[in-house]
């Protein structure tokens, strides 16, 4: 099959397009007024290069950005809350805990729907499912003059214990389909217990819904019209694969879409090489994303939170209750702009200079210094080859940028500044790593890194060494390694619901049944894009002791419970809590133990990877003919003679000693001093530290 993964981040969009077992890729800055018309420029390219027509792509993988940045930006629809009478302010209550609680000033973010677009409506649904009192559908009847004349883009509902029973949200969507407007239920968004994170959720579908699905539908037409019909498909913030109608019906589970496939193509290649420890760290133009990979599988979590209002602050955030795959994500790319804070102290983003204007060295307008900036005046980047020499880039504008915002209220000089800058990120990159480490019980020094994404091979090296990891992977296509990992995903889909059963009372029926609804499903989505082909199915339960305020995973086999399966259920729990907090409390019995949620995801079953050996290599003579130029060296503070060596220049097994820069179309590999470079059998360069 000839397939095309397309992923639109805050700076660059990247184009990979598979052909057999040939590669083509590019890079096209992101047009935020048309997002599809990167793509479809890019796609323009690899085309070309490969040689083919536009018609004979038999599939197109996407991810995007684009619900992430609404969220974060406050772009999306006017949107309306519909909720049970009592809880109007719960997004505006969260759960009440301050996430810095000696802040006696403390700003907690907005909620996403203001107080004068949420109405009440009567009705109750219990814990257990059971009605209440019945919804007044009198009153939902008597709001659609009132959302009619507030002129709403879309309507989001949240009913109290709808996880358990949707009845009520179900009707209320039937009532207010009259408005024609797209409505979101949060009893088929996130089925979870929980009612501030699953009003959340279901309000941010509702939000960028419109956007996201005027966007798609956009995005097909102008593709057939250009004579592409291919199916198109969209990896979801879980890392697999769903239809653009799924995607247009559950934006909200895109928000996480992009760094989902950098995860996937990481995971890949540890797999590839047989690295049961991995730290992927992926730095694009906006944003940097680091995820822990063990046993080739990346960290999973129900629930995250997107536009932070404090650094590394759980809580500062709006949280997204969906399947995602866990990692942290900090405003480090190489469009995040530098400046002096009050105390004098050099700071980098989160503010981005994106790809408009860009860094000032694009000459797009961009006046103020950015990352990208201060790795060209370090000799990191070669002006005259940025993106393969497809864009030149003004090192003058760099240097003048950085020495006003920078250089002349520090009294440094412009490379001084530049250095500065760099090492504020890169130790802002290293921190956010060992607080995602520390947060998951691990230690980041026991890792092997795997750097990926435009920018990350320009620091992996330095950022090794202040996390103190000794060997970092740099894989083919690193430049469009998000891209790669759409077309390497499963199609997968994660069917969540809660519903509380305590081991004393456990009926095997009621689990098989709620188990066999959730595998429906997941696996309808799943057939939607690969069929009826053989697929991987996982259970687990999310379980605690009673009375505990938060759950653990405990993976289930699939078969058909039966009473015998308390017990079963009962020392996996255990097993489980001891692995994670050290020992069971449970020492002298009794404690009750229970089932909060249950999840299944299934996956279409994917070929593993052809298995690689990891080469330390041999020392060799760096190849002729390549040259050299003066690089930023951070063991002497001066410009250093690095060796510059084209990748398709190596050969497997030859060791390069550094500093030097390896150089390829979509992005250059530094090696810095304390490192050597070998390259790979598969053509991956492996940056080992000296002995």
């Amino acid at each position: 099959m000839i397939r095309l993964g397309a992923d639109i981040g805050g700076t660059f969009t990247d184009i990979v397009l598979e052909v057999g077992e040939q590669i083509f890729s590019t890079k096209v800055l992101t047009n935020y007024t048309q997002p599809e018309q990167a793509i479809i420029d890019g796609m323009a390219i690899v085309t070309e290069q490969a040689g083919i027509g536009l018609a004979e792509i038999d599939q197109i993988i996407h991810g995007t950005t684009l619900a992430t940045n609404a969220l974060i930006e406050r772009r999306g629809a006017k949107t309306a809350l519909v909720t049970t009478e009592g809880f109007r302010d719960v997004i505006e209550m969260r759960t009440e805990s301050r996430f810095d609680q000696y802040d006696l000033n403390i700003r907690l973010p907005k909620p996403l729907i203001p107080r004068e677009h949420r109405y009440p409506v009567a009705g109750r649904i219990g814990a257990q499912g059971q009605e209440l009192a019945p919804l007044d559908e009198d009153a939902l009847r008597a709001l659609i003059p009132v959302l009619k004349a507030e002129g709403f883009g879309a309507i989001a509902i949240g009913f109290i214990h709808s996880y358990v029973n949707p009845a009520h949200e179900r009707r209320a969507r039937e009532i207010l389909s009259e408005l024609g407007l797209p409505v979101s239920i949060s009893s088929e968004v996130s089925p979870q217990m929980r009612e501030y994170e699953r009003f959340n959720t279901v309000c941010a579908n509702a939000y960028v819904r419109p956007q996201m699905a005027d966007y798609l539908t956009r995005f097909r037409t102008r593709l057939t019209e250009m004579g592409a019909t291919c199916p198109i498909f969209m990896i979801h913030s879980g890392g697999g694969l769903v239809s653009l109608e799924t995607a247009a019906e559950f934006p909200v589970r895109l928000v996480e879409s992009g760094p989902a496939g950098g995860a996937i193509f990481a995971a890949g290649i540890a797999q590839r090489f047989g690295l049961d420890k991995v730290v992927s760290y992926d730095m694009g133009g906006t944003t940097a994303k680091i995820c822990l990979i063990e046993d080739f599988v990346p960290r999973t979590a129900r629930t995250f939170e997107v536009a932070r209002s404090t650094r590394f602050a759980k809580g500062s955030g709006m949280p997204i209750s969906i399947p995602v795959i866990e990692m942290i994500e900090i405003g480090a790319g190489g469009g995040s702009l530098a400046w002096v804070d009050s105390m004098g102290r050099i700071q980098t983003g989160p503010e981005s200079a994106a790809s408009e204007p860009g860094p000032a060295c694009y000459g797009r307008g961009g006046l103020r210094p950015a990352i990208t900036d201060a790795d060209v005046i370090l000799g990191k980047i070669d002006p005259e080859n940025f993106a393969g020499g497809a864009i030149r880039l003004d090192a003058g504008a760099s240097s003048d940028a950085i020495g006003r915002e920078v250089g002349s209220k520090l009294g440094m000089e412009a490379l001084e500044a530049a250095f500065g800058i760099a090492e504020v990120v890169d130790e802002n990159m290293a921190n956010a790593a060992r607080v995602h480490a520390v947060e998951n019980g691990k230690d980041i020094g026991e890792n092997m890194m795997i750097a990926f994404g435009g920018a990350a091979p320009l620091h992996a090296a330095r950022l090794c060494e202040k996390l103190g990891i000794d060997r970092c992977l740099i894989p083919v296509g690193a430049g469009v390694g998000s891209a790669i990992g759409f077309l390497r995903a499963p199609f997968g889909y994660e069917a969540l619901g809660s519903h509380v059963i305590r081991l004393s009372e456990f009926d095997a029926a009621v689990m098989n049944g709620l188990v066999a609804d959730l595998k429906e499903t997941a696996e309808k989505f799943v057939r939607e894009g690969a069929g009826a082909g053989r697929h991987d199915c996982e259970i687990t339960a999310f379980m605690r002791y009673a009375g505990q305020g938060w759950e653990i995973p405990v993976p289930l086999a699939e078969h058909t419970f039966t009473a015998a399966d308390r017990d079963r259920l009962k020392a996996d729990f255990q097993a489980a809590y001891a692995r994670f907090f050290g020992r069971s409390i449970d020492a002298l019995g009794g404690l009750e133990i229970e089932i909060v949620t249950l999840s299944v995801k299934v996956e279409s079953r994917q070929p593993a990877p052809a298995p690689h050996d990891l080469s330390t290599g041999t020392p060799a003579p760096v190849p002729a003919g390549q040259g050299e130029r003066a690089v930023f060296d951070p063991d002497t503070g001066e410009m250093m003679p690095s060796a510059i060596v084209a990748r398709s220049a190596l050969v497997p097994g030859q060791r390069i000693a550094g500093p030097a820069v390896i150089v390829e179309r979509e992005t250059s590999t530094v090696v810095t001093s304390p490192f050597d470079a070998v390259l790979q059998s598969d053509g991956s360069i492996l940056l080992i530290r000296k002995e």
